[in-house]
């Protein structure tokens, strides 16, 4: 198991201290762990490595201040409207199968209606 040598050596004129590095890549490892997919290829496995080879590759762009803040509104409004079309999907679905299976009883009954009745049978006298 190869990791990232110690200590690392960054350009602190993107990040300006070891501390926001740990934070960022801590971020980027829960993404990571959540589902999101690495942004560069990579022989390590753990999502904590992973990001911080992106951290420090700079295939990351690192917001500051209100347009952080802005940019996690934003995400949690996406978020959230993807959750809501996903419930509106699911609901959709099973609506369809609720007027599927009335469809198919009252199919059902107007097939038997529509049967005509046995014809009653002859039978001669002598």
């Amino acid at each position: 198991m190869e990791i990232i040598s110690l200590p690392v050596e960054t350009d602190y004129s993107k990040i300006d201290s070891r501390y926001r590095l740990v934070i960022i890549a801590s971020q980027r490892a829960r993404q990571l762990m959540e589902g999101a997919r690495p942004i560069l290829q990579t022989r390590h496995n753990k999502a904590s490595t992973i990001a911080l080879e992106e951290v420090l590759g700079d295939e990351l762009e690192v917001l500051y201040g209100k347009e952080a803040k802005q940019a996690q509104r934003e995400a949690k409004r996406l978020r959230e409207e993807m959750k809501t079309r996903q419930l509106l999907s699911e609901r959709e679905e099973e609506l369809a199968t609720e007027i599927r299976k009335d469809l198919s009883v009252y199919l059902e009954e107007s097939a038997k209606r529509q049967e005509p009745p046995p014809a009653p049978e002859v039978t001669k006298e002598e």
